[in-house]
């Protein structure tokens, strides 16, 4: 068990801009049940502001895959983005967090490393398959969506990627003061897109809210973590991994690029998907931004963001090539998840959504 660290603080707050008396900061979104020992000793830790008590080896013999292990690290990621309703700001730094998210991350990448261990190291090899629209009669989610889903494997879809899009962008940001020159350049346009150009009633994640709103769902940020199941949490925490090291940088761009490029053709079927269902025009409205905004990003991001990154430093391509396979590989895995619970007849989510749908204006 490790020892004890006690902090002084135990509410959350924030001073304001004149250094006045501290305000109570926004709450953020609610602690979940855990699924194991690791995930029990987080939430244990944040909710008496106390230090996460495990055994000795429990890390190592976690399933990387498994419940437990994804619902953990991204609990101590959430942390470095809105934290969670009475936790303390500052546990975002609590140096046992930081010491248990490591050794978690390790976990993580080797079992990625492992599976990819065949994987391209050129960036000419990892996005030539993207690159190229699949046969008719390849599996693709978006494709089965877009033909033959009905609207309650909409609204189940929704609620899933809602933890990736209501954030989507923000841990890209954190690649920014990592590059120079032109890949920045390319990078913080990108960005100014995804962030509405100026406007938040254009923030991508704000249009996916007015999409869950439209489908009858709750749009409040992480409101589906409860349900979301393992293979939807190494999707968001992917991202998050890759964002919160420097070192990681490569990996970021990689996963980044690979998003931008693939996203316009699943945007226009899912798209397609949301008007046969009659799902609303806010639905339709955040696929058919991307179907646009996405394609003009792919040219930039190959070209500018890669192409000015690996001009500045030519030894990151191996890791640009590994975040597009990790990339890739994880939404093959949930992907692989949805298929294989629909097919059964079965919720993709770990707790079925109601069946109620939001009755909507004429």
């Amino acid at each position: 068990m490790t020892p004890s660290i006690t902090s002084t603080a135990h509410t959350r707050r924030t001073v304001n801009a004149t250094g006045a008396a501290p305000v109570t900061a926004t709450p953020g979104p609610r602690l979940v049940e855990p699924r194991g020992t690791l995930s029990a000793a987080v939430t244990e830790a944040l909710r008496s502001n106390g230090t996460p008590a495990y055994l000795p080896g429990a890390v190592l013999t976690a399933d990387p895959w498994g419940e437990d292990l994804q619902l953990a690290l991204y609990l101590l990621y959430e942390l470095h983005y809105r934290g969670f309703d009475g936790v303390d700001d500052d546990r975002e730094w609590d140096p046992e967090l930081l010491r248990l998210r490591q050794a978690m991350e390790a976990r993580f990448l080797h079992a990625l490393s492992t599976e990819l261990s065949d994987a391209p190291r050129s960036v000419a090899d990892a996005f030539a398959p993207l690159l190229v629209e699949p046969p008719a009669s390849a599996p693709s989610l978006s494709r089965f969506l877009e033909r033959n889903g009905e609207l309650w494997q909409l609204r189940e879809y929704a609620a899933l990627r809602s933890l990736y899009h209501l954030k989507e962008a923000d841990p890209h940001v954190w690649v920014i003061p990592r590059l120079r020159g032109r890949a920045k350049a390319a990078m913080a346009a990108i960005e100014f897109d995804e962030f509405g150009a100026g406007h938040p009633d254009r923030i991508h994640a704000r249009l996916f809210a007015d999409l869950m709103v439209d489908l009858g769902l709750d749009p409040a940020y992480g409101h589906y973590l409860d349900q979301a199941p393992a293979p939807l949490l190494a999707t968001v925490n992917l991202m998050s991994l890759f964002g919160l090291h420097r070192s990681h940088r490569g990996f970021l761009v990689g996963h980044f690029a690979c998003v931008e490029v693939t996203s316009s053709p699943g945007s226009r079927r899912l798209a397609r998907a949301m008007r046969r269902c009659g799902a609303g025009r806010a639905a339709e409205r955040f696929y058919d931004e991307h179907v646009e905004a996405d394609a003009v990003h792919e040219q930039v991001v190959r070209r500018e963001v890669i192409g000015g990154l690996l001009a500045d430093e030519p030894a990151l391509e191996a890791d640009i090539a590994f975040g597009c396979a990790a990339t890739v590989h994880l939404e093959d895995r949930l992907a692989e998840h949805i298929d294989g619970a629909w097919a059964e007849g079965r919720s993709a989510l770990r707790t079925p959504l109601n069946t109620r749908t939001r009755e909507r204006a004429e």
